[in-house]
């Protein structure tokens, strides 16, 4: 009998949307990112490896969550963690600039055309500048699912976002790509999804849980973008 490993998939804190550099945590991702690393630290958390995109946003969700753990955590960074760009792929939808959305009609009217340009990728019927088709940038992911499970038994961390992370429980579930679209759409900032693994495969224990931020005190901390 194997014993099982854990691997712990973590959405970036709240990014900067709107900002003319989405690609950083706001104060407030800060903070949901420190309180998940003293949330695991209170719970005796160990991790042998850590793993993160190279993006800004998710290299400093790590940060906060190493600095509340208390103990140092060597992340290595794979590019195959990386968001999708969602501009290119609105692009591909609708070709004119979009402005920048700054009420909730706007906030629809943009997550509807993401929707869109992703079952579009998804299907092959479009190639967004700058990006792999859809069925390479899965393959990353599976190969970073694959090392996991190759190389570790015990806890693993994993600081993404929500496109990777959705696509990894929808290749562990085999689910349809409008299935990952919707789980896509749902994830929360510094959300866990844990899966268990053993040498031969990854399950899913649980998605985008936020046992954290649990509590009247952390009601406000809870945000999607």
């Amino acid at each position: 009998m194997h014993a099982m490993g854990s691997l712990y998939l973590v959405r970036h804190g709240q990014a900067s949307f709107g900002a003319d550099n989405y690609d950083q945590l706001s104060a407030l991702g800060e903070r949901q990112a420190q309180r998940l690393g003293e949330y695991l630290a209170g719970h005796q958390h160990r991790f042998e490896a850590s793993y993160t995109g190279t993006l800004q946003r998710q290299i400093q969700t790590h940060a906060g969550i190493a600095q509340g753990l208390g103990q140092p955590l060597a992340a290595q960074a794979l590019p195959s963690l990386n968001e999708y760009d969602s501009l290119a792929l609105i692009a591909t939808v609708h070709p004119e600039p979009l402005l920048k959305p700054t009420s909730p009609e706007m906030y629809r009217h943009h997550f509807r055309l993401l929707r869109l340009a992703l079952q579009a990728w998804m299907a092959g019927r479009v190639q967004p500048v700058g990006m792999p088709s859809y069925a390479d940038w899965v393959a990353g992911i599976r190969g970073v699912l694959d090392s996991v499970r190759e190389q570790h038994t015990g806890a693993v961390l994993l600081v993404s976002s929500g496109g990777p992370i959705a696509t990894a429980v929808g290749q562990v579930l085999g689910l349809s790509p409008d299935a990952t679209i919707e789980l896509n759409l749902r994830i929360r900032n510094a959300s866990v999804t844990q899966f268990e693994f053993n040498p031969k495969r990854h399950t899913l224990l649980t998605y985008n849980t936020l046992a954290h931020l649990d509590g009247p005190a952390y009601a406000d901390w809870v945000t999607y973008a």
